[in-house]
C-alpha cells in the first residue's frame, strides 16, 4: 500500500485520500508519467534527485519523466491530451492556452484537494500564482514557479554613457538614459524583433503601468471601450516614442531571443529587458561563451509611467504550473505535493532553475540578480502572467505582431489597438 507522506495527507481531501489508497491496493506499480520542456541536464538532476527519494518513500510509485523540445511540445500536445499516451501532468505557461484546456475537460479538477483542511495546501504558495492558474474558481494546475520581466545592463557602457541606473525611475527617465547611450555611441538595447514576443514585454508593461490592474482587466473583458481603451492607446504612443529613438542594434526586426542575449553577453549593446535568467543565457549565447561578467551585469525594475494607474510593484512576468489530465491516477497530486513542497523547491531554487513560487523558499534563491527578481516578486502588488499568454494564443499573437508594428513604425498607435479589439471579439 502506498504511504501518503505527511505533508501531502494534510493536502488532500478525505475523498482524494481514500481513492489514493484504493488506487494503491489495486495496484502494485502505479505509474505516473511527466511531461516536462527543461533540456537543462544539470535541472533535469536535480529533478531525478527528487524523483529518486519520493520513490523511496513511496515504494509501488513510478515517476516517468519524459522530455519534448519547447515547440514540440506546444504543437504536439493537444494530439496527447485526447489520446491513450496523454501524461498525467505536464508543463503549463498558463493563461488562455491552459483555460482552453480547463475547458475542453481534458484537465483532473484539482480545487476540492488544494482547498482541502481549511486550503492548507493552496495557502503554501504566492496568491498571484494561484490566481494565474485559477480559471472560473476552478484550480487548473498546480504552481511551480514564477519570473519577472526586468531590465539587465552593462555596467560600463552605463558609466561610460554617463548613466545611472538608480536613477530611471519613471518612463522619461528611461527615454533620456536611451539617448544618452546614442550620444556615446552605444547601441542602447538588444532587441529580439524576428520573434516578436521579446518586443510585447515593452508594450505589455506599458499598458499595466497606464491602465492599472483593473483598467488591464476592463480590457481583456471587453468593458468599456476595450483595448481602444485610452490606457491602450498612450501605452502605444510611448512604445512608438521608444521607436522614433531606434534603440535597437541594426538588424534587429530579424534577430532571435538566443541572438539579442548574444549581442548584450558580447557588449555591443547596454541593455536588454529579460528574464531573471538574463545573466545565465547571455553567457550562453555570447560569441566567446562567457559573455559579461556578472559584477559587471546590473538590474532595475520597468519604470513607471506619469499619470499611470500601475504601480511601480506591479510585475510581468511568468506563471508556470503543472496541469493534471482528467485520468491521472490519484499518486499524481500527492506526488505534485512532494515536487513543489518547499523542500523540493528550495533544491530547484539553490540550483538556479526557478524563482519559487512556494511561499518561504525564495530565500533559497542563491544568484544576486536571480534573488533580486524572488524580492520584487515577494512584494508585488499585481503579478501579470504574459500578455501572449494571458490573451490566449490567437489574440496573443496579434499582440507580438502589433508591438513590433508599432515600434517600428509600421503601424500607428491606434491601428495596433484596434487590430488587438478586433482578435478579442473573434475569440
Amino acid at each position: 500500500m502506498l504511504t501518503i507522506n505527511r505533508i501531502a495527507l494534510r493536502f488532500l481531501s478525505a475523498a482524494a485520500i481514500s481513492a489514493l489508497t484504493f488506487s494503491s491496493t489495486a495496484s502494485a506499480d502505479a505509474v505516473v508519467k511527466w511531461l516536462h520542456v527543461e533540456s537543462n541536464p544539470a535541472f533535469v538532476k536535480v529533478w531525478q534527485d527528487i524523483i529518486d527519494k519520493y520513490q523511496a518513500e513511496h515504494p509501488g510509485v513510478k515517476i516517468e519523466m519524459q522530455f519534448l523540445e519547447n515547440e514540440a511540445f506546444k504543437a504536439k500536445l493537444p494530439t496527447l491530451l485526447q489520446s491513450s499516451d496523454a501524461p498525467d501532468f505536464f508543463y503549463s505557461w498558463g493563461g488562455g492556452v491552459l483555460k482552453q484546456q480547463q475547458a475542453t475537460g481534458a484537465l483532473k479538477d484539482i480545487t476540492e484537494a488544494m482547498n482541502a483542511d481549511g486550503g492548507a495546501w493552496v495557502k503554501t504558495y504566492n496568491p498571484a500564482a494561484v490566481k494565474g492558474l485559477t480559471f472560473d474558481g476552478k484550480m487548473s494546475a498546480v504552481p511551480f514557479k514564477m519570473s519577472t520581466v526586468s531590465f539587465f545592463y552593462n555596467k560600463e557602457n552605463f558609466a561610460k554613457a554617463g548613466v545611472d541606473a538608480a536613477g530611471i525611475k519613471t518612463w522619461d527617465d528611461f527615454l533620456g538614459a536611451v539617448k544618452k547611450l546614442k550620444d556615446a555611441g552605444i547601441t542602447p538595447i538588444a532587441g529580439g524583433g524576428g520573434e516578436k514576443w521579446p518586443i510585447h514585454f515593452y508594450w505589455s508593461y506599458l499598458v499595466m503601468r497606464n491602465a492599472g490592474q483593473q483598467g488591464f482587466d476592463e480590457m481583456k473583458t471587453g468593458e468599456g471601450d476595450g483595448f481602444l481603451a485610452p490606457a491602450a492607446i498612450k501605452a502605444g504612443e510611448q512604445l512608438a516614442e521608444l521607436g522614433k529613438l531606434e534603440p535597437f542594434q541594426q538588424g534587429y526586426l530579424g534577430s532571435t531571443w538566443p541572438q539579442a542575449l548574444g549581442v548584450f553577453g558580447d557588449g555591443k549593446a547596454a541593455m536588454i529587458l529579460g528574464f531573471d535568467t538574463t545573466e545565465a543565457n547571455q553567457r550562453k549565447n555570447a560569441g566567446d561563451g562567457k559573455g559579461l561578467a556578472s559584477d559587471n551585469i546590473g538590474r532595475f525594475e520597468f519604470p513607471i509611467v506619469a499619470d499611470g494607474a500601475g504601480a511601480a510593484t506591479d510585475t510581468l512576468g511568468g506563471i508556470n504550473g503543472w496541469a493534471v489530465t482528467a485520468k491521472a491516477p490519484p499518486e499524481t497530486l500527492d506526488f505534485l505535493a512532494y515536487l513543489t513542497g518547499v523542500e523540493s523547491e528550495r533544491l530547484m531554487a539553490k540550483a538556479g532553475q526557478i524563482l519559487p513560487a512556494v511561499a518561504g523558499a525564495e530565500d533559497s534563491v542563491t544568484d544576486p540578480l536571480m534573488h533580486q527578481s524572488a524580492e520584487q516578486l515577494a512584494r508585488s502588488t499585481w503579478h501579470q502572467n504574459f500578455f501572449d499568454q494571458e490573451l490566449g494564443p490567437s489574440v496573443g499573437r496579434v499582440v507580438n505582431d502589433v508591438s513590433v508594428a508599432i515600434v517600428s513604425g509600421q503601424m500607428s498607435p491606434e491601428e495596433g489597438a484596434q487590430m488587438i479589439q478586433e482578435a478579442i471579439e473573434l475569440e
